[in-house]
C-alpha cells in the first residue's frame, strides 16, 4: 500500500475512531458515576430490595424491546432522495408503536397484580410505561443524527441520560431506601432524553410531507424485532430464571454482579454496534470486509484491557468500594465480565448483517446464542451461583465466537451480501 493510500485508509477511518473514542469516554464518565451510585445504594439497601428492583426493571427491558422494529435501522440506510418522506412515516410509526407497547407493558403489570399477587412489582412496572410516551418526539432526531455519523452528540445524550439516572438513584436511595428508589430515575431521567434528543437535528415534522409507504419498513421491522427480542431475553431473561431457580438474595447478589461486571462493557458493547452499523452501511462494497476487519480491531482494543482490569483486579477493588459484605461476589463478577467479549463479537457480526441488508442471519445468530447463553445459566444454576455465571459466558462465546471468526475470515456467506447492497 501506497502512502496515499494509507492517507485515505487513515482519513477513511478516522469517523469511526473517533466513534468509538465518544462513547468510549462518555461510557467511562457514566460509569464512574453508576459505580459512585452502586456504592452508595449497595451500603443503604439489601439483596432483597436489589432483587424486587430487579425483578421490576427486568419485566420492563423484556417489554421495551418490543418498541425496536427496525424503524431507525431504515432511516439509516435510506438515500437522500427516500429520506423526508420516511421520516415522516418514521415519525408515526414511533407514535404507534410506542403507545402500543406502553399498553402490552400495562397489561403485564395487570397479570403480575391479578395471577401473581406481586403488588409492588406490578406498581412499579404500570408506572414505567410512562417512559413510552417520552420516546417518539426524539426517535427520527437521533437516528438522523447517527445517519449523519454525529457520534459525538448521540454519546452525550445517552451519557447525561444515564448520570441523571443514577444521581436520581442516589438522591432517592438515601431518604427513600427501598425497591422504588431504584426504579423510579428510569422515569424521571426519560424527559431529560427527550429534550436533548430534539435538539440533535434540524428535522421538524412537516404535516404536508407525504408519507412513505409502510412497506418500506417491512424488511427490517420483523427481523430487527425478533433480533431485539432475542438480545432482551439474553440479557434480562437470566434475572428471571435466577430468581425462580435460586431465590430473590441469590438475585439480588447476581444483579449486582452483572451490574458490577458487565455494567460499563455491555454499554460499549452496544455502542460499538450503534457506531460501526453506519460506518459500514456507507462503505463502499469492495472495502466492506476491510472495514469490519478494522472495526473489530479497533474496538477490541478498548474493550479488551477493561476487561482484563475488571477480571483481575476484583478480588482487591471489590471489597475496598462495595464494602465486606459483597466480597461473596468476586466470583461471579469475574466470571461476567469476561462474557463482554463473546458479547463484543456478537454485536459486530450483528452490524455487518444489518448493514449487508440481511438482518434475518442476525435473528437466527441471536436465536442461537440466548438458547445456549440461558440453557447454560439454567443447567448451572441447578448447581449454583457460580456454574451459571459460567454456563452464561460458555453459552454466549460458544454461538458468537465461530460466528465472528468467520464472518472476519470472509467465509460467511451473508456478509459478502454487502457488496450487491444498495449504494449511497
Amino acid at each position: 500500500m501506497t502512502a496515499f493510500q494509507h492517507h485515505i485508509s487513515a482519513i477513511q477511518a478516522a469517523p469511526l475512531v473517533r466513534g468509538l473514542m465518544v462513547f468510549g469516554s462518555a461510557e467511562a464518565a457514566t460509569r464512574v458515576v453508576r459505580l459512585g451510585a452502586l456504592l452508595i445504594v449497595a451500603r443503604r439497601v439489601t439483596p432483597e430490595i436489589f432483587g424486587a428492583a430487579a425483578l421490576a426493571l427486568s419485566l420492563f427491558e423484556l417489554v421495551r424491546v418490543l418498541a425496536n422494529v427496525g424503524i431507525g435501522q431504515r432511516l439509516i440506510l435510506a438515500t437522500r432522495e427516500e429520506l423526508p418522506a420516511l421520516c415522516r412515516m418514521a415519525h408515526s410509526l414511533f407514535w404507534m408503536t410506542c403507545v402500543g407497547v406502553a399498553a402490552i407493558q400495562f397489561a403485564v403489570a395487570g397479570v403480575l397484580y391479578a395471577i401473581f399477587d406481586l403488588g409492588e412489582a406490578a406498581a412499579m412496572l404500570a408506572v414505567l410505561s410512562l417512559v413510552y410516551f417520552a420516546m417518539p418526539p426524539g426517535l427520527v432526531h437521533i437516528f438522523l443524527a447517527m445517519r449523519e455519523n454525529r457520534m459525538a452528540i448521540v454519546a452525550r445524550i445517552t451519557a447525561t441520560q444515564n448520570m441523571a439516572d443514577s444521581l436520581l438513584t442516589v438522591a432517592l436511595v438515601i431518604v427513600w431506601p427501598s425497591a422504588w428508589a431504584i426504579v423510579l430515575p428510569k422515569l424521571l431521567a426519560a424527559p431529560i432524553w427527550t429534550i436533548m434528543a430534539r435538539t440533535s437535528s434540524t428535522w421538524r415534522l412537516d404535516a404536508a410531507m407525504p408519507k412513505a409507504s409502510i412497506r418500506e419498513f417491512s424488511v427490517f421491522g420483523p427481523s430487527i424485532l425478533g433480533t431485539e427480542m432475542l438480545g432482551a431475553a439474553r440479557l434480562h431473561g437470566d434475572k428471571l430464571v435466577i430468581g425462580a431457580m435460586l431465590g430473590t438474595e441469590a438475585l439480588g447478589i447476581y444483579y449486582f454482579a452483572f451490574n458490577v461486571g458487565l455494567g460499563i462493557t455491555q454499554s460499549f458493547v452496544a455502542a460499538c454496534n450503534l457506531v460501526i452499523f453506519p460506518h459500514l452501511a456507507r462503505a463502499k462494497a469492495r472495502h466492506a470486509l476491510r472495514e469490519l476487519r478494522k472495526a473489530f480491531a479497533t474496538g477490541l482494543s478498548m474493550l479488551a484491557p477493561v476487561v482484563a482490569a475488571q477480571a483481575l483486579l476484583a478480588p482487591f477493588y471489590v471489597p475496598l468500594v462495595f464494602g465486606d459484605y459483597w466480597v461473596a461476589a468476586t466470583p461471579y463478577i469475574v466470571m461476567l465480565s469476561c462474557a463482554a467479549l463473546p458479547l463484543y463479537a456478537g454485536s459486530i457480526v450483528g452490524a455487518a448483517y444489518r448493514a449487508s441488508g440481511r438482518p434475518q442471519a442476525e435473528t437466527l445468530i441471536t436465536a442461537l446464542a440466548s438458547a445456549a447463553a440461558l440453557g447454560g445459566l439454567a443447567v448451572g444454576a441447578s448447581t449454583g451461583l457460580a456454574w451459571a455465571c459460567f454456563g452464561y459466558g460458555a453459552g454466549l462465546a460458544a454461538i458468537f465466537i465461530p460466528a465472528a471468526l468467520a464472518s472476519l475470515s470472509g467465509r460467511s456467506p451473508n456478509l459478502r451480501l454487502i457488496a450487491s447492497s444498495k449504494g449511497f
